[in-house]
């Protein structure tokens, strides 16, 4: 396997040629997606939005699921990405075990999103789609779908949350240039929007608004499906790559992970890496699995597991998962990819289940270590990543004070590099970083 430095890098002959699905993995099944009125839903009540193969991965019980060769091509401009030993970062800390970090800032959006945002894609244009609306938090995700739409020709509109637009404009200049349209949400083009701003003109928005504006809109046009970034079955199964190349490259190195960490805000970068090492830990390999989240949005640390929607007007179907409830107004944190108030089913059944566990951690740790990050690997992550990052050192330390050093993977689910706004506000705040 070569490497370059600290650099684990596959060969372009090793990107995974299929998907992993970890439904026949959970202890329990999920539960049914169900109606406002209390009713299973049907494949046919998501036609409305979702072109069939897209529905049929959501609910298939098949282990593994073969990627098109449109979406592996596709796949293959950055992908197998490298999984770096973070020696500087190890040594800055003042700590023996060993960590990793899967950089997935390397893709044409710079995170992990492009993952399922180019398979996504793909199925709409096979399946007659010319638009597609969805909604975007950081504009990560945005980003990521406008860059697919572009790779395979089809019109996008991106509903972005305001308070996010606002801190990270250059999002919006990318998917423009990408030729998306990008509106602020809420936004006076739906109902869903109009509602929000007619009961406070300031309303800064949320994810969750910003899904039912997206969904709304297609709903009401018969060339036009919905997609999203994170929460279902299938972007989960799309982001699988993730775990699936980890795997191979600690096996080519001789290591075993002891802890798996990402952030999470809805589960999809969470669940790629973690996914492939679900039937591991089953099965009593001694890896524990840590979903961190910010703690001024704790939805898997303190949230409900209930049927919920995934949106705030009400439009999605009800799942079963970890929420704060669709009025939950989140602050206007700068991870605004974590500003959900709702988890993906399958992070929420694996929680349950405890298969899994979840953390929350303070603004304060990420940009501290976030900011130790750029000085010892001069890699700068996105506020979302500096989660799991902030995660991963503490643990390190606290694990050195015990005198039980391990193996520790997190995912660099994207980078910083647009993000500067936010690095300059917690320096004004914190007198560059020194507090």
């Amino acid at each position: 396997m070569p490497t370059i430095e600290n650099k684990i890098i596959l060969p372009k002959s090793e990107l995974p040629t299929t998907w992993y699905n970890v439904l026949p993995d959970l202890p329990d099944p999920l539960g049914p997606y169900m109606t406002p009125a209390g009713q299973p839903v049907s494949p046919a009540d998501l036609e409305a939005i979702f072109p069939k193969a897209l529905i049929e991965q959501e609910v298939s019980s098949l282990k593994v699921i073969k990627i098109p060769e449109p979406v592996l091509e596709a796949l293959s401009i950055w992908r197998p990405t490298p999984l770096v030993r973070a020696r500087r970062l190890e040594k800055a800390l003042g700590v023996s075990s060993r960590i990793y970090y899967k950089d997935e800032s390397v893709s044409p959006s710079g995170s992990h999103k492009s993952n399922t945002a180019m398979a996504q894609a793909y199925f709409n244009k096979e399946a007659g789609i010319t638009r597609l609306t969805t909604e975007t938090g950081a504009g990560q995700w945005g980003t990521a779908l406008a860059i697919a739409a572009r790779q395979f020709g089809i019109q996008a509109r991106v509903y972005m949350v305001k308070v996010s637009l606002r801190q990270k404009p250059y999002r919006k200049i990318i998917m423009n240039l990408m030729g998306a349209e990008v509106l602020p949400s809420p936004s006076t083009e739906t109902d869903a929007g109009r509602k929000a701003l007619s009961a406070n003109p300031d309303a800064l928005g949320t994810l969750g608004l910003a899904i039912s504006e997206a969904v709304e809109e297609a709903a009401s046009r018969p060339d036009t499906n919905y997609v999203l970034g994170s929460v279902l079955n299938h972007v989960i199964l799309h982001q699988t790559v993730i775990g699936q190349e980890v795997k191979k490259q600690l096996a080519s190195i001789g290591e075993k992970p002891n802890y798996l960490i990402a952030c999470h805000g809805g589960g999809s970068n969470f669940g790629g890496l973690v996914g492939p090492f679900v039937k591991d830990i089953l099965s009593g390999q001694k890896i524990s699995a840590i979903a961190v989240e910010p703690e001024s949005c704790p939805t898997l640390t303190a949230g409900e597991f209930k049927y919920d929607a995934g949106d705030t007007a009400g439009f999605t179907p009800l799942m079963p998962m970890f929420s704060l409830g669709t009025d939950f107004q989140p602050p206007a944190i700068h991870a605004g990819g974590l500003r959900y108030h709702g988890a993906a089913p399958i992070v929420s059944a694996l929680l349950k289940s405890q298969v899994i566990q979840a953390a929350a951690v303070s603004s304060e740790d990420c940009f501290k270590y976030a900011q130790t990050m750029a000085w010892s690997e001069y890699v700068i992550p996105a506020p979302e990543s500096a989660h799991a990052l902030a995660k991963t050192c503490l643990l390190a330390q606290e694990l050195e004070k015990q005198g039980t050093p391990g193996c520790l993977v997190f995912t660099l689910s994207g980078h910083g590099l647009l993000d500067m706004t936010a690095y300059e506000l917690q320096q004004n705040n914190h007198g560059n970083g020194k507090s």
